[in-house]
């Protein structure tokens, strides 16, 4: 009878030592997969810093050109603002299309990436589900 009670408390033992040990390999792959996500996030923030950079110079540049065209310089700032004042109305409408759900996508594929196997689980997903998710 003792033995079987010694088997328990060590079988009780194994299993918290198992769920200590999973706890923290889960937070271990937490804090992976956040680093991941925001790195990629920040590398591709600097990146758009740069590109507004150079959008700005080349816009003023374009409306001083459209300005000295027309003889006046601010409508060449005017037509450039709106041609900006479309581009945005059009990104404020559809961006869920073009905006919102790339970045889910990115992200989620990030997070459900495995380092390990280098096997995206989202693609895993998608052929179980028939590629609906």
């Amino acid at each position: 009878m003792e033995n079987t009670a010694t088997s328990v408390e060590m079988l009780f033992e194994k299993a918290k030592k198992y769920s200590e040990t999973s706890l923290d390999l889960l937070a271990l792959n937490a804090v992976d997969k956040t680093g991941d996500v925001l790195s990629s996030l920040a590398s591709r923030v600097f990146i758009a810093m740069a590109v507004a950079m150079f959008t700005l110079f080349f816009n003023i540049g374009i409306s001083l050109v459209i300005g000295k065209l027309l003889h006046e310089y601010y409508l060449g700032f005017l037509i450039v603002s709106a041609f900006y004042l479309i581009t945005a109305t059009v990104l404020w409408l559809f961006k869920a299309k073009l905006i919102e759900t790339p970045i889910d996508n990115m992200i989620v594929a990030k997070l459900l990436k495995s380092r390990r196997t280098g096997i995206n689980l989202l693609d895993k997903f998608k052929e179980k589900n028939n590629g609906t998710i």
